[in-house]
């Protein structure tokens, strides 16, 4: 980069040293940064145009809510913050759910916004919002950088806390003087930081725990969903027999193809897994966050005894308070834990609740026109290889995907089961294809969700980002109109009108597709990914079933395990 070559000069007195922008940019540089989300204004051009000369990727958004989100799919995938920017007042407020997601997913991410001159700030209370008492409840930390001597201290302090455990959101701001001033600051070091061994003190009472237990049950969710911790969580059910139920934010961390997987969590009440989570006298939670699945769903009773392993300690609740904690590195508790068991068992309840969701997954789903929840989600499946990607926009249609689309690899499945955000479907799927280019990645989003952001076509469309969107048509806000039902409310105020999603993705330039009564879903999609560019694939979809299942089916399910 051209600033580091310009700090080495300085060293020699040929220049006077960086511009603050350029000293900001280098030390992202150093943190590994490959891709940066934004939209710029008149206070941060100091900021793009020393990104303009570096070795960062400048992805320009056309609104900051999917650039935020952008960035925290980013730091969801690769475990590295994600990095966003925004000018001041508006831009930085758009940022705002985009940031709240990341802080409640567990996803790192670095938010950036200019702000006006500290000094001789002529334009007075223009546009100036205080950004960063905006910022504090949202974020980790958030910092305003009044000396340009202390950038590179502030980066490397911002990516530490943001990736350290529980990861999340810490937002900066750079005041446009600031960034224009010249320092002979220098970049530090980025240092990796290994999580400690667990206790083995603890791993003995929890392995002595464990076999004492009758029925002890696995609870995997978004913190164990990293593909090191796929492979000891294999080793461990094979050496214990174990089986595992995943939250909607931890499928994939073990493969639904394993014998020991009982698939997946879906709504927020009881539904045919809970048959089995009730069985269990021993609940082993593996990088659980109560934001995700509440503990209240499946400890109400507080009958259960709890393991708890995660990078760090849990925060208390009513309903969850672990006897054990393995505090540390996840891969390395669960495969000391396994050593310690020494004991493979059989678990009939369990295997009896496998055979039971396998038939429910795999029952061919009843065909219509418009095609039912379960049948869309046969045919992604039928699309999609073990390794390629889908991000779920937030709709009812989640629910469905959760329960029954099987799921083969961590981090597969995007999805947020914490603030449940629409208008991050398109966004996520975007940066999965810009790190995972080889895959295929589909973004399904229902046409509420889908509207939100769906501006961001263009943004694919400009940087050859060839992302093919799914949209479910129902022209009503789906999960809500539900909800209003089983409240046996009269329904009100939750239809809309939408335009023709195939020409609206023409008048972009991409590829339209609209699937009518003789078509094929799967056969559509897969013409869709085979032109591979960015494509638009519109679904009608009926929502009859949402009613039957979730509130008549699982309202009236008995247990008989």
């Amino acid at each position: 980069m051209q600033a580091l070559k310009n700090q080495e000069k300085s060293e020699f007195g040929l220049e006077k040293g960086l511009k603050a922008s350029e000293l900001f940019v280098a030390q992202l540089e150093e943190e590994g940064v490959k891709y940066i989300f934004g939209l710029p204004g008149e206070e941060n051009l100091e900021l793009l145009e020393a990104l303009r000369k570096s070795k960062i990727k400048v992805i320009i958004t056309r609104h900051e809510q999917a650039a935020a989100f952008m960035a925290a799919a980013s730091g969801r995938l690769t475990g590295k913050a994600g990095v966003c920017f925004a000018t001041l007042g508006p831009g930085a407020t758009n940022l705002v759910t985009g940031i709240a997601q990341a802080q409640l997913i567990g996803a790192p991410l670095i938010s950036i916004s200019g702000q006006k001159a500290l000094v001789d700030n002529w334009q007075a209370r223009f546009q100036l919002v205080d950004i960063i008492s905006m910022m504090k409840p949202l974020c980790k930390k958030a910092v305003s950088i009044a000396d340009p001597g202390m950038i590179p201290t502030v980066i490397r302090n911002a990516f530490k806390l943001a990736e350290s455990e529980r990861p999340g959101a810490v937002h900066l701001e750079l005041p446009e003087d600031v960034a224009a001033e010249i320092t002979d600051a220098k970049i530090q070091k980025r240092s990796e930081i290994k999580a400690p061994p667990p206790d083995q003190e603890t791993i003995e009472r929890a392995a002595a725990l464990i076999r004492r237990a009758k029925r002890p049950l696995l609870l995997v969710s978004s913190g164990a969903n990293r593909k090191n911790v796929t492979f000891e969580l294999e080793e461990f059910v094979k050496k214990t027999g174990i089986y595992s139920v995943q939250t909607q934010m931890g499928k994939g961390v073990l493969s639904d193809d394993c014998s020991k997987s009982l698939f997946a969590t879906g709504i927020h009440a009881q539904d045919y897994v809970n048959c089995g989570i009730d069985r269990a006298d021993l609940i082993i939670t593996v990088g659980y966050d109560i934001v995700e699945y509440p503990p209240y769903l499946w400890n109400r009773e507080l009958n259960k005894q709890i393991i708890n392993i995660d990078f760090r300690e849990s925060v208390p609740d009513r309903y969850f308070n672990p006897e054990l904690e393995l505090i540390g590195e996840i891969a390395t508790s669960l495969r000391e834990l396994g050593n310690q068991v020494l004991q493979k068992r059989d678990f009939p309840v369990f295997e009896k609740m496998r055979a039971l969701l396998e038939e429910k997954i795999n029952s061919p789903a009843e065909k219509s026109f418009p095609p039912l929840p379960a049948e869309i989600v046969q045919s992604v499946r039928k699309v999609m290889a073990r390794e390629d990607l889908i991000s779920l926009d937030n709709g009812i249609y989640k629910l469905w995907f959760s329960r029954n689309y099987k799921t083969y690899a961590s981090n597969t499945i995007l999805l947020d089961n914490a603030l449940a955000t629409m208008g991050a479907g398109l966004s996520a799927a975007l940066s999965a294809k810009l790190l995972f280019p080889e895959k295929k990645v589909l973004a399904v989003c229902g046409d509420g969700g889908f509207l939100m952001n769906g501006q961001e076509l263009e943004t694919a469309l400009r940087y050859k980002i060839p992302v093919v969107v799914l949209i479910l048509k129902d022209n009503a806000y789906g999960f809500i109109k539900w909800k209003q039902q089983k409240m046996h409310f009269e329904p009100f105020a939750l239809d809309y009108g939408n335009p023709n999603f195939a020409r609206f993705a023409e008048s972009f330039g991409a590829a339209g597709f609209q699937v009518k009564e003789k078509d094929e879903l799967a056969k559509v999609l897969n013409m869709a990914f085979a032109l591979n560019k960015v494509a638009v694939v519109e679904c009608p979809i009926d929502y009859s079933a949402n009613y039957e299942t979730f509130s008549v089916e699982l309202g009236n399910l008995v247990c008989k395990l």
